[in-house]
């Protein structure tokens, strides 16, 4: 149940009112949740296309857009920590900014969530079928949508589990990577060190220009997204408030690690206009080059996993959500009825919207499906300005009603906060100077407006309680 600071206003903001989900999830899942959480596909094959932009620049692209999404991360560990509740963010801008705000951030990400969901099982029923010749795609497709579908209608803790084990095999991979990395970059593996001739003599650090460096950040500010899913998790654990501040307080080091490190060791190691980054992925390519046998096949499996593991996650994620909307009359009442402690509804509502987009993806891939793509192409950033600006209003708040839930705070308040506003606007700005970019902003833009005036039209038709 969602947690208020002050008794119910007279209209139904930011109140679930529904039966309670479970509490199923342990503090190992939700720290194995927010570290394998930083380890996606974006990073194993996505930031391949940002090197080949940016050169070794995207080192700097990642460290700038990991200093944003760090200050995002406090803000909303904080709100996560004071008020934990299944509908994270949304319930955050639904007390702060009003219904329209919790409806427009709520139902973008859950969109963002389910069209996720539709390209991780395409991408991961490539593999299979590389792995399979003559296995029909769409096979595969239903085979992982089934799995993950029917994982999600148990107890969170099955959830919770498989996102364990994915997690452990995804830092178990990462973390082998940077040691080999670094010994390389040190000179101890077979074939020695480049040293910084790649990094700086080959073209310069910046060898394409502004216009480089810009791809590279808006490719990894995509690669960052669903680092949100802890604080929605957080919420079924058994010590919501702890556990949500314990995984925050840990993504400064993940992040710096594990992106930033990652990036510097793959322009140390490999040419950045090297074709091997984008064919084969950056960190086969890095595999390939010291030796590694079957280093593609290698990668092909760490990159199965975090798709699978997204696939999970998204899936968890867009059903809480939804769960957390409708709960507040802010979508179809059907998908409210909790079962077991589990809102099945919302998770076959989920799945049943990934799966219809994957035949999107089929049907009309250079159409419908792409305008689906090119309308959650930004969302992650609206949903990062609806989290900065719900934390203006909502720390003064707590300030004022409940200083001791103040468990984690946001460093520098107010001003990193206006900082992060303002990376945000910023970043959608830079967005209008690629025709690529461009069309994702103007999609993206369609979208949320279109659901603010939405919400905004329910919240003048809802009845007061009073």
């Amino acid at each position: 149940m969602t947690r208020t600071l002050t008794p119910p206003p007279p209209t139904r903001r930011a109140t679930e009112r529904t039966a309670p989900l479970s509490n199923g999830l342990k503090q190992r899942h939700l720290s194995m949740i927010a570290l394998g959480g930083v380890i996606g596909a974006g990073l194993f094959v996505g930031s391949g296309a940002g090197i080949a932009a940016a050169g070794p620049s995207i080192v700097l692209a990642y460290a700038v857009s990991g200093v944003l999404v760090m200050f995002v991360m406090r803000m909303l560990g904080e709100m996560s920590a004071a008020n934990p509740a299944s509908g994270s963010f949304s319930v955050h801008a639904d007390r702060a900014l009003g219904p329209w705000a919790g409806f427009t951030a709520g139902w973008m990400f859950w969109i963002l969530l389910v069209v996720g969901v539709a390209v991780e099982a395409i991408g991961a029923a490539h593999i299979l079928q590389g792995w399979f010749p003559g296995t029909p795609a769409w096979l595969w497709v239903l085979l992982l949508m089934a799995l993950f579908c029917g994982a999600n209608l148990a107890a969170v803790s099955s959830f919770g589990e498989l996102e364990f084990w994915f997690a452990a095999l995804k830092i178990g991979a990462i973390a082998l990577f940077l040691v080999l990395g670094a010994l390389a970059v040190a000179g101890v593996l077979p074939g020695g060190s480049p040293g910084t001739t790649h990094l700086l003599h080959d073209g310069g650090f910046l060898p394409t220009g502004m216009g480089g460096l810009l791809v590279g950040l808006l490719t990894s500010v995509v690669a960052y997204g669903g680092l949100e899913t802890v604080t929605i998790a957080a919420a079924e654990s058994q010590d919501p408030a702890r556990g949500v501040a314990k995984a925050v307080r840990t993504t400064m080091w993940r992040i710096g690690v594990v992106y930033v490190g990652s990036m510097l060791v793959i322009v140390t190691l490999v040419p950045w206009h090297d074709k091997a980054i984008t064919e084969e992925g950056p960190y086969a390519a890095v595999l390939d080059r010291l030796g590694v046998p079957g280093g593609g096949q290698i990668m092909n499996v760490v990159v199965l996993v975090a798709l699978l593991s997204a696939m999970n996650a998204n899936i968890y994620g867009s059903s809480r959500m939804a769960y957390s909307l409708v709960a507040r009359g802010q979508g179809p009442r059907a998908l409210a009825k909790v079962s077991g402690r589990v809102p099945r509804r919302a998770v076959l509502a989920s799945c049943a919207f990934g799966f219809f987009a994957v035949l999107l993806s089929l049907w009309w891939p250079t159409t419908v499906f792409a305008w689906l793509l090119n309308m959650v192409g930004a969302a992650v950033l609206v949903v990062w300005g609806f989290i900065a600006a719900s934390q203006l209003r909502l720390r003064r708040r707590l300030e004022r009603e409940a200083p001791e839930k103040l468990t984690v705070r946001m460093w520098g308040f107010p001003y990193l906060t206006w900082v992060t506003l303002a990376g945000v606007a910023g970043t959608l700005a830079l967005m209008t100077l690629d025709a690529g970019t461009r069309v994702q902003l103007y999609f993206t833009g369609g979208l949320a407006l279109a659901l603010a005036v939405t919400g905004r039209l329910r919240e003048r038709r809802t009845p007061t309680d009073g």
